[in-house]
């Protein structure tokens, strides 16, 4: 699949000596969601920001659909609608002319019909003569969105977009990304909701401490690094874990109805059968049983674990 951002050999380091970010190397496709994962600190934002044109770069490059975003400035960032953490809109403004004078930000003719359908996807045209101030957080966000995509942007940047935002909107703004994807727009997320980006991405780059530490398709990350428990419900409840089990590392729930046996999906035997009938030498009977796989979340928290 051909790149639509290409960055290579990119580092932030401030006056102060702060390297916000390390050599930085990554290729974002077209028409992919790119879910980039962090704790604070960790440096989404400023690499985001360098992409964008906001902050200047220490060394290294940038080029959005094939035009250095320093050299062609103007080209690269005609290609690129940003949607900030920090809610930065007109508060005396309607939210129809807000999103109208920033199209017009980037020399584009005025087009009242298409404004119309962007708020429309947003769920915002009935506020459409609404002014700023008057709305609520979760409708200024969407404000801000429609603004980032009033030029018709290629790639479209969303910082902690529901941050703050309740579950309902929530839910329709990932309606809303689903859709600009399906019109091929890229789009890359940051999020805290690490949710977000099980539910949405292509793949997924975690960075810590200013520095790209996986970039990995997103299924086959869950794949080679996710764990698979299996769970017993026990025809009787025990007290403990019997010592002839001890090498299984079993789990019993608080209740003791419950045996959790956590094993590796990338490991060549995963003991199950060496399990199952150690349970039966100990005499200890089950009723039934499920699997479950490790999440992103755990995933993540235990990469940036290994990154401290």
């Amino acid at each position: 699949m051909q790149s639509i951002i290409e960055i290579a050999g990119l580092s932030k380091t401030y006056a102060t000596g702060f390297e916000a970010l390390k050599t930085i190397d990554l290729d974002i496709r077209q028409g992919e969601i790119f879910a980039l994962l962090g704790p604070n600190g960790a440096g989404k934002t400023t690499l985001i920001s360098i992409i964008c044109g906001i902050v200047n770069k220490s060394t290294g490059s940038v080029r959005i659909g094939g035009c250095d975003n320093v050299l062609e400035a103007r080209k690269a960032r005609e290609l690129v609608g940003l949607v900030p953490q920090e809610l930065a809109t007109d508060a005396f403004e309607t939210v129809f002319d807000t999103v109208s004078f920033s199209r017009g930000l980037f020399g584009k003719s005025r087009a009242p019909e298409l404004i119309e359908k962007i708020l429309g996807d947003l769920s915002l045209f009935d506020k459409r003569n609404d002014k700023i101030i008057t709305l609520s957080g979760g409708m200024k966000r969407r404000v801000m969105i429609a603004k980032a995509l009033s030029h018709e942007p290629r790639i479209l940047f969303l910082d902690e977009p529901t941050a703050g935002v309740d579950v309902e909107l929530r839910r329709d703004m990932w309606q809303v990304v689903r859709r600009l994807k399906a019109d091929g727009v890229t789009i890359i997320l940051t999020t805290h909701y690490i949710e977000e980006a099980e539910e949405m991405a292509d793949r997924v780059g975690v960075i810590n401490k200013g520095e790209l530490i996986l970039v990995e398709e997103k299924a086959a990350l869950m794949t080679k690094l996710g764990k698979k428990a299996l769970t017993l419900e026990l025809a009787e409840r025990l007290g403990e874990v019997p010592e002839a089990l001890a090498a299984f590392a079993l789990t019993l729930s608080p209740d003791g109805s419950e045996l959790t046996y956590n094993y590796d999906t990338k490991a060549e035997r995963t003991g199950i059968t060496r399990l199952l009938a150690a349970l039966a030498d100990a005499g200890i009977r089950f009723r039934d049983l499920r699997t479950s796989q490790s999440s992103l979340e755990e995933i993540f928290v235990e990469l940036v674990g290994r990154n401290k």
